[in-house]
């Protein structure tokens, strides 16, 4: 179909763009943007984008869809359209499904499914050991062939260290990129907040910024030995975010994000055992809140993903301690990516860049993804920047209800949303 989007504001970060124009789209691709069509170009179908942004389609860097395995959580269904109702068109698949993602088949058969138009576009992480069980290595060269673009254990510890190095050895070999959570097994053992004022006055288990600090410096050392290209997942505390400055200083080859969770909450947001505020890594103290949202500002940290885990009610409507971890965020990655850049001023291009063009190039996407250019895949997002909504159970379309921002007013609605040149998702219906 030739769509035609009119009167937005068209924001390419990938390129600086950033003016009044219109967006052709025929079929799967962006055939022409400016003021006039291209050649002979006449649409079929003409979205008016009036006081809407239109970018590139959101690509998020954490999005648990919960198959195979966790039907009861949510369904690969669901999941999408809460991805198309966030403008999300591309996004990463961690390993810790039921089976883990170690086997080519399992990954095969989860981009299948995830084939349907549509469905925004499914980049799978591999699995590093077998059974993320850390103690046998997978087969990283044909789940690579499946379709795994890079490797990782999810929230799941390595702890033995020499499993890891021969696993960043293999990985270095085919210039794999290795994805890890940095968090000591040992030392987060039975914790399940920040070790800290809060959790000392709630008498909750703490997991001491340490944990991650000790696992940073073993990833970091082992990739300085073996020259894996790493990314560092989740980081959540300003020790750890200033131990991977200085690992990048030296020339080291690693990038890590933050979730919009860490980006805008604190220890404090867990009030009277909140358990939607129990997360994996935990919110950690304000100062290092400040120092994330700062470090996303300057560019210590390359991209704000959404950590999206949706859980069922029965597993957190439970006490804290008992609770499972985790907060839905597909449809809030870009609400509360602008809420950021409105608090600390950052310019709408910037603010974009860390869930558009910057994911694309830690995924290794940059030919015609993440982009708004002729030729380039016509995933597109177009955005009301000024209207207001309330987080409500009822609005999230993810089978996973579970997100500390429920009653909270943010500004950004997704209008449409189009996932290689189909027409995804509309405001008045979904597709």
């Amino acid at each position: 179909m030739k769509i035609e989007i009119r009167n937005g504001r068209v924001i390419d970060p990938s390129s600086g763009l950033d003016k009044p124009a219109s967006v052709y789209v025929a079929g799967s691709k962006i055939v022409g943007v400016g003021d006039s069509a291209p050649g002979s170009f006449r649409a079929e179908a003409v979205l008016d984008a009036t006081g809407c942004v239109v970018c590139p389609g959101l690509i998020d860097l954490a999005a648990r869809l919960r198959e195979p395995g966790f039907e009861y959580k949510a369904t690969l269904e669901s999941e999408m359209a809460a991805a198309a109702a966030g403008g999300v068109t591309r996004l990463v698949c961690p390993p810790d499904t039921d089976p883990p993602l170690d086997e080519p088949g399992l990954v095969e058969m989860l981009k299948y499914r995830a084939r349907q138009p549509g469905f925004a576009q499914v980049h799978p992480i591999g699995a590093l050991t077998i059974g993320l069980a850390g103690q046998r290595l997978t087969e990283m060269a044909e789940l690579a062939e499946a379709g795994c673009i890079a490797f990782g254990q999810a929230n799941i510890s390595i702890v033995d260290t020499q499993v890891l190095m021969r696993a960043m050895q293999y990985a270095a070999t085919f210039d794999f990129p290795v994805w890890l959570q940095a968090q000591d097994a040992y030392l987060a053992k039975a914790g399940v907040a920040h070790d800290g004022a809060v959790s000392a006055r709630l008498g909750l288990a703490g997991i001491p910024v340490v944990a991650e600090t000790v696992a940073l410096n073993t990833a970091l050392e082992l990739a300085r030995v073996t020259g894996v290209r790493l990314h560092i997942r989740r980081v959540s505390s300003a020790a750890g975010l200033a131990m991977i400055r200085a690992a990048r200083a030296e020339g080291l080859p690693v990038s890590c994000d933050i979730s919009i969770n860490h980006l805008h909450l604190c220890d404090r947001d867990i009030g009277f055992f909140d358990a939607h505020a129990r997360l994996d890594p935990p919110l950690r103290a304000p100062s290092d809140r400040d120092a994330l949202a700062a470090g996303l500002a300057d560019g210590s940290v390359d991209v704000l993903c959404s950590d999206h885990t949706p859980v069922d009610d029965d597993a957190k409507q439970l006490p804290f301690d008992a609770a499972e971890a985790g907060a839905t965020g597909l449809e809030l990655l870009l609400p509360l990516t602008l809420k950021w850049a409105t608090e600390k001023n950052i310019p709408l291009l910037q603010a974009l860049a860390k869930i558009t063009s910057e994911p694309a190039r830690i995924l290794g996407l940059t030919k015609g993804c993440g982009c708004i250019a002729p030729g380039a895949v016509a995933d597109l997002c177009v955005f009301d920047p000024t209207t207001t909504f309330t987080v409500h159970r009822d609005r999230l379309k993810s089978q996973g209800k579970n997100t500390p921002f429920l009653g909270c007013e943010l500004t950004g609605e997704v209008r449409y949303t189009l996932t290689e040149g189909h027409l995804a998702y509309s405001a008045d219906r979904l597709l």
